[in-house]
């Protein structure tokens, strides 16, 4: 498991799909291209969201892992359109 310092920490606990994704969209749009945003989530469906939506949008899911029974996901913003 590699270390990540975020630039910006999204805490979607407690939080069903798809607003997980939802919030984390908003946030991101915030950062600059190469900046790392954090997402900590409880709803499992977060595993196969995030790794899709990262995908759909051009952004980089750099990994996720469980800690302490939360999802902990790790995401690069990529270059704008």
């Amino acid at each position: 498991m590699a270390e990540y310092t975020e630039d910006k920490l999204l805490d979607a606990s407690g939080l069903l799909c798809p607003m997980p994704v939802v919030k984390a969209g908003k946030v991101i749009r915030d950062l600059e291209e190469g900046q790392i945003l954090k997402i900590i989530a409880t709803d499992r469906g977060a595993i196969a969201d995030f790794p899709a939506w990262a995908d759909d949008t051009g952004n980089e899911l750099l990994e996720w892992h469980e800690e302490d029974g939360k999802l902990v996901f790790y995401i690069k913003k990529g270059e704008e359109d």
